[in-house]
Protein backbone atom coordinates (compact mmCIF):
# COMPACT_ATOMS: atom_id res chain seq x y z
CA UNK A 1 0.00 0.00 0.00
CA UNK A 2 1.02 3.63 -0.36
CA UNK A 3 2.57 5.30 2.66
CA UNK A 4 1.26 8.38 4.43
CA UNK A 5 2.86 10.56 1.77
CA UNK A 6 1.15 8.74 -1.09
CA UNK A 7 4.34 7.06 -2.29
CA UNK A 8 3.85 3.54 -3.71
CA UNK A 9 5.64 0.90 -1.66
CA UNK A 10 5.92 -1.52 -4.59
CA UNK A 11 6.60 -0.85 -8.26
CA UNK A 12 6.43 -3.06 -11.35
CA UNK A 13 8.20 -1.68 -14.42
CA UNK A 14 7.34 -3.18 -17.81
CA UNK A 15 10.36 -2.27 -19.89
CA UNK A 16 12.85 -2.54 -17.08
CA UNK A 17 15.78 -0.85 -18.79
CA UNK A 18 13.81 2.23 -19.90
CA UNK A 19 15.64 5.42 -18.94
CA UNK A 20 12.37 7.17 -18.08
CA UNK A 21 11.23 4.23 -15.96
CA UNK A 22 14.52 4.02 -14.10
CA UNK A 23 14.58 7.76 -13.45
CA UNK A 24 11.06 7.40 -12.04
CA UNK A 25 12.08 4.43 -9.91
CA UNK A 26 15.00 6.37 -8.46
CA UNK A 27 12.74 9.25 -7.48
CA UNK A 28 10.23 6.92 -5.85
CA UNK A 29 12.90 4.95 -3.99
CA UNK A 30 14.16 8.22 -2.55
CA UNK A 31 10.61 8.70 -1.24
CA UNK A 32 10.21 5.26 0.36
CA UNK A 33 9.36 2.85 -2.44
CA UNK A 34 10.87 -0.40 -1.19
CA UNK A 35 10.13 -3.19 -3.69
CA UNK A 36 10.81 -2.92 -7.43
CA UNK A 37 10.22 -5.48 -10.16
CA UNK A 38 12.03 -4.82 -13.45
CA UNK A 39 10.38 -6.79 -16.26
CA UNK A 40 12.17 -6.99 -19.58
CA UNK A 41 14.22 -9.12 -21.89
CA UNK A 42 17.15 -10.67 -20.01
CA UNK A 43 20.25 -8.61 -20.75
CA UNK A 44 23.29 -7.04 -19.07
CA UNK A 45 21.44 -3.70 -19.21
CA UNK A 46 18.51 -5.10 -17.22
CA UNK A 47 20.82 -6.59 -14.58
CA UNK A 48 22.81 -3.35 -14.35
CA UNK A 49 19.58 -1.42 -13.86
CA UNK A 50 18.57 -3.76 -11.04
CA UNK A 51 21.97 -3.42 -9.35
CA UNK A 52 21.71 0.35 -9.54
CA UNK A 53 18.34 0.34 -7.76
CA UNK A 54 19.55 -2.15 -5.15
CA UNK A 55 22.38 0.24 -4.36
CA UNK A 56 19.73 2.81 -3.48
CA UNK A 57 18.18 0.46 -0.94
CA UNK A 58 15.31 -1.11 -2.89
CA UNK A 59 14.57 -4.84 -2.92
CA UNK A 60 14.87 -5.15 -6.70
CA UNK A 61 14.06 -8.25 -8.71
CA UNK A 62 14.12 -8.96 -12.43
CA UNK A 63 11.65 -10.99 -14.43
CA UNK A 64 11.90 -12.12 -18.05
CA UNK A 65 9.24 -10.31 -20.06
CA UNK A 66 8.90 -9.93 -23.83
CA UNK A 67 6.28 -7.49 -25.12
CA UNK A 68 5.96 -9.47 -28.35
CA UNK A 69 5.36 -12.80 -26.58
CA UNK A 70 1.80 -12.01 -25.58
CA UNK A 71 0.96 -15.65 -24.89
CA UNK A 72 3.37 -15.58 -21.94
CA UNK A 73 2.11 -12.37 -20.38
CA UNK A 74 -0.58 -13.84 -18.15
CA UNK A 75 1.80 -16.37 -16.61
CA UNK A 76 4.77 -14.02 -16.21
CA UNK A 77 2.81 -11.12 -14.76
CA UNK A 78 0.58 -13.39 -12.72
CA UNK A 79 3.63 -14.69 -10.87
CA UNK A 80 4.67 -11.14 -9.97
CA UNK A 81 1.27 -10.25 -8.55
CA UNK A 82 1.17 -13.57 -6.70
CA UNK A 83 4.21 -12.39 -4.69
CA UNK A 84 2.21 -9.54 -3.16
CA UNK A 85 0.26 -6.41 -4.01
CA UNK A 86 1.72 -4.00 -6.54
CA UNK A 87 0.98 -0.34 -5.85
CA UNK A 88 2.21 1.03 -9.18
CA UNK A 89 2.66 -0.49 -12.63
CA UNK A 90 4.69 1.62 -15.07
CA UNK A 91 4.28 0.47 -18.68
CA UNK A 92 7.39 1.89 -20.30
CA UNK A 93 8.36 -0.42 -23.15
CA UNK A 94 8.28 0.65 -26.78
CA UNK A 95 10.35 1.14 -29.93
CA UNK A 96 10.76 4.13 -32.24
CA UNK A 97 11.46 2.12 -35.35
CA UNK A 98 12.91 3.69 -38.46
CA UNK A 99 10.29 5.36 -40.66
CA UNK A 100 12.09 4.93 -44.00
CA UNK A 101 13.00 1.30 -43.32
CA UNK A 102 9.59 0.46 -41.92
CA UNK A 103 7.76 1.93 -44.91
CA UNK A 104 9.88 -0.25 -47.19
CA UNK A 105 9.53 -3.34 -44.99
CA UNK A 106 5.96 -3.94 -43.81
CA UNK A 107 7.10 -6.71 -41.46
CA UNK A 108 9.33 -4.20 -39.65
CA UNK A 109 6.39 -1.80 -39.43
CA UNK A 110 4.23 -4.56 -37.97
CA UNK A 111 6.88 -5.22 -35.34
CA UNK A 112 6.70 -1.59 -34.23
CA UNK A 113 2.91 -1.79 -34.01
CA UNK A 114 2.96 -5.10 -32.17
CA UNK A 115 5.48 -3.88 -29.61
CA UNK A 116 3.98 -0.46 -28.97
CA UNK A 117 0.30 -1.36 -29.20
CA UNK A 118 -0.53 -5.08 -29.19
CA UNK A 119 1.97 -5.93 -26.47
CA UNK A 120 0.78 -3.00 -24.38
CA UNK A 121 -2.88 -3.98 -24.78
CA UNK A 122 -2.10 -7.47 -23.51
CA UNK A 123 0.04 -6.35 -20.57
CA UNK A 124 -2.25 -3.43 -19.74
CA UNK A 125 -5.36 -5.59 -19.51
CA UNK A 126 -3.61 -8.21 -17.39
CA UNK A 127 -2.18 -5.66 -14.98
CA UNK A 128 -5.43 -3.69 -14.87
CA UNK A 129 -7.35 -6.81 -13.90
CA UNK A 130 -4.80 -7.64 -11.20
CA UNK A 131 -4.94 -4.13 -9.77
CA UNK A 132 -8.73 -4.29 -9.80
CA UNK A 133 -8.63 -7.58 -7.89
CA UNK A 134 -6.38 -5.89 -5.28
CA UNK A 135 -8.82 -3.03 -5.00
CA UNK A 136 -6.10 -0.39 -5.30
CA UNK A 137 -3.09 0.72 -7.33
CA UNK A 138 -2.06 2.86 -10.28
CA UNK A 139 -1.21 2.04 -13.88
CA UNK A 140 0.96 4.62 -15.64
CA UNK A 141 1.41 4.26 -19.41
CA UNK A 142 4.06 6.10 -21.41
CA UNK A 143 2.38 7.35 -24.57
CA UNK A 144 3.75 10.19 -26.73
CA UNK A 145 2.72 13.49 -28.28
CA UNK A 146 3.40 11.69 -31.57
CA UNK A 147 0.06 9.95 -31.06
CA UNK A 148 -1.87 13.22 -31.09
CA UNK A 149 -1.61 13.66 -34.85
CA UNK A 150 0.15 11.51 -37.42
CA UNK A 151 3.16 13.22 -39.04
CA UNK A 152 4.69 12.24 -42.36
CA UNK A 153 8.05 11.82 -40.63
CA UNK A 154 6.92 9.16 -38.14
CA UNK A 155 3.35 8.07 -38.85
CA UNK A 156 4.05 4.38 -38.16
CA UNK A 157 5.37 5.06 -34.66
CA UNK A 158 2.78 7.82 -34.14
CA UNK A 159 -0.14 5.62 -35.13
CA UNK A 160 0.97 2.92 -32.69
CA UNK A 161 1.10 5.51 -29.89
CA UNK A 162 -2.29 6.90 -30.92
CA UNK A 163 -3.77 3.45 -30.49
CA UNK A 164 -2.02 2.99 -27.14
CA UNK A 165 -3.23 6.37 -25.93
CA UNK A 166 -6.86 5.66 -26.83
CA UNK A 167 -6.68 2.19 -25.28
CA UNK A 168 -5.26 3.55 -22.03
CA UNK A 169 -7.94 6.21 -21.73
CA UNK A 170 -10.63 3.59 -22.25
CA UNK A 171 -9.03 1.26 -19.72
CA UNK A 172 -8.94 4.13 -17.24
CA UNK A 173 -12.67 4.65 -17.70
CA UNK A 174 -13.31 0.93 -17.26
CA UNK A 175 -11.30 0.75 -14.02
CA UNK A 176 -12.39 4.07 -12.55
CA UNK A 177 -15.22 2.67 -10.40
CA UNK A 178 -12.87 0.06 -8.91
CA UNK A 179 -10.56 2.69 -7.43
CA UNK A 180 -7.67 1.87 -9.76
CA UNK A 181 -5.94 4.99 -11.07
CA UNK A 182 -4.82 5.03 -14.72
CA UNK A 183 -2.60 7.81 -16.05
CA UNK A 184 -1.44 8.53 -19.60
CA UNK A 185 1.93 10.30 -19.95
CA UNK A 186 2.57 12.19 -23.19
CA UNK A 187 6.20 13.32 -23.44
CA UNK A 188 7.58 15.19 -26.39
CA UNK A 189 11.03 14.44 -27.77
CA UNK A 190 13.06 12.86 -24.95
CA UNK A 191 16.86 13.04 -25.08
CA UNK A 192 17.81 9.44 -24.35
CA UNK A 193 19.56 6.37 -25.76
CA UNK A 194 16.48 5.68 -27.87
CA UNK A 195 16.72 9.02 -29.66
CA UNK A 196 20.52 9.21 -29.83
CA UNK A 197 21.67 10.41 -33.26
CA UNK A 198 18.34 12.05 -34.08
CA UNK A 199 18.12 15.84 -34.44
CA UNK A 200 16.84 17.64 -31.37
CA UNK A 201 13.31 19.03 -31.39
CA UNK A 202 11.64 22.12 -29.91
CA UNK A 203 10.53 21.64 -26.29
CA UNK A 204 12.76 18.57 -25.96
CA UNK A 205 12.84 17.03 -22.50
CA UNK A 206 14.82 14.50 -20.45
CA UNK A 207 14.05 11.22 -18.67
CA UNK A 208 14.49 13.00 -15.33
CA UNK A 209 11.97 15.70 -16.26
CA UNK A 210 9.45 13.05 -17.32
CA UNK A 211 10.03 11.20 -14.04
CA UNK A 212 9.36 14.39 -12.07
CA UNK A 213 6.11 14.91 -13.98
CA UNK A 214 5.06 11.30 -13.37
CA UNK A 215 5.63 11.63 -9.63
CA UNK A 216 3.63 14.86 -9.50
CA UNK A 217 0.86 13.31 -11.57
CA UNK A 218 0.65 10.37 -9.19
CA UNK A 219 0.32 12.66 -6.18
CA UNK A 220 -2.44 14.62 -7.95
CA UNK A 221 -4.05 11.45 -9.35
CA UNK A 222 -3.95 13.06 -12.78
CA UNK A 223 -5.36 11.17 -15.74
CA UNK A 224 -3.19 12.85 -18.39
CA UNK A 225 0.29 14.34 -18.05
CA UNK A 226 2.09 16.35 -20.76
CA UNK A 227 5.86 16.78 -20.61
CA UNK A 228 6.62 19.62 -20.84
CA UNK A 229 3.21 21.01 -19.95
CA UNK A 230 3.28 23.62 -22.73
CA UNK A 231 2.96 20.81 -25.27
CA UNK A 232 -0.70 20.53 -24.37
CA UNK A 233 -1.40 23.91 -26.01
CA UNK A 234 0.95 23.25 -28.92
CA UNK A 235 -0.62 19.92 -29.77
CA UNK A 236 -4.13 21.31 -29.39
CA UNK A 237 -3.31 23.87 -32.07
CA UNK A 238 -1.67 21.28 -34.35
CA UNK A 239 -4.57 18.88 -33.92
CA UNK A 240 -6.95 21.48 -35.34
CA UNK A 241 -4.67 22.72 -38.12
CA UNK A 242 -6.21 22.08 -41.58
CA UNK A 243 -4.60 19.06 -43.19
CA UNK A 244 -3.40 20.89 -46.29
CA UNK A 245 -1.53 23.35 -44.08
CA UNK A 246 -0.32 20.70 -41.67
CA UNK A 247 1.44 18.85 -44.51
CA UNK A 248 3.60 21.92 -45.13
CA UNK A 249 4.60 22.52 -41.51
CA UNK A 250 8.19 21.61 -40.47
CA UNK A 251 7.04 19.32 -37.68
Amino acid sequence: MKDAFGTPQSLLVLGGSSEIALATARRLIARRTRTVWLAGRPSPALEAAAEGLRALGADTRTVAFDALDTESHAEVLGKVFAEGDIDLVLLAFGVLGDQDRDEADPLAAVRVAQTNYTGAVSAGLICGTALQAQGHGSLVVLSSVAGERARRADFIYGSSKAGLDAFTQGLGDALHVSGVHVMVVRPGFVRSRMTAGRPDAPLATTPEAVATAIELGLRRRSETVWVPGTLRLVMSALRHTPRALFRRLPV
